[in-house]
């Protein structure tokens, strides 16, 4: 579990490096890596450009050229986040049906679990886990806001009447 956090961590690193929210994301089946990625929102000028959606994108891909039912083969994925999914990418982790999220922090701003819990919208609920290398996980994200996101919109002032 740990070395695969840890592998999901260096994502996050490299995301952080491309000026990017650092989250990191691996998927495997049976301890193997399936897919991997980081967030790419600003690369890509693509609000839905997080590291898990990437990953599913990469699976699906995967099914549709080796000719593999996708449903079936999302049923015995496991995902290991740097964060909390948030409720985006929580929900299309329960839409797929996944076996189950090992997550490092959790997401207080807009997670699937602790903002929304999205598990209460859907028959199916993937098991989750939390605080695996969290502490390892929160330090890049406080690393990264403590800088400036060039890529952020202005912010816009109220105008005083």
């Amino acid at each position: 579990m740990v070395e695969l956090m840890t592998r999901a961590l260096e994502l996050a690193m490299q995301a952080m490096e491309a000026q990017e929210v650092p989250v990191g994301c691996v998927f495997t089946i049976d301890g193997n890596i399936v897919a991997e990625s980081r967030n790419t929102v600003n690369l890509t000028h693509n609000p839905t450009r997080h590291a898990e959606m990437n990953c599913i994108d990469i699976v699906l891909e995967y099914c549709k050229s080796n000719h593999i039912d996708y449903k079936a083969y999302f049923r015995s994925i496991s995902v290991y986040v740097t964060v909390e999914p948030c409720i985006m990418c929580a929900a299309a982790l329960n839409s797929l049906n996944i076996k189950e999220v090992i997550y490092g922090c959790a997401n207080d701003r807009f997670g699937g679990k602790t903002v929304l819990d999205v598990s209460d919208f859907y028959d199916h609920s993937y098991s989750l886990i939390g605080n695996v290398l969290a502490d390892e996980a929160m330090d890049l994200l406080k690393q990264f806001y403590k800088g400036v996101n060039p890529n952020a919109p202005e912010a816009k002032a109220k105008k005083k009447k």
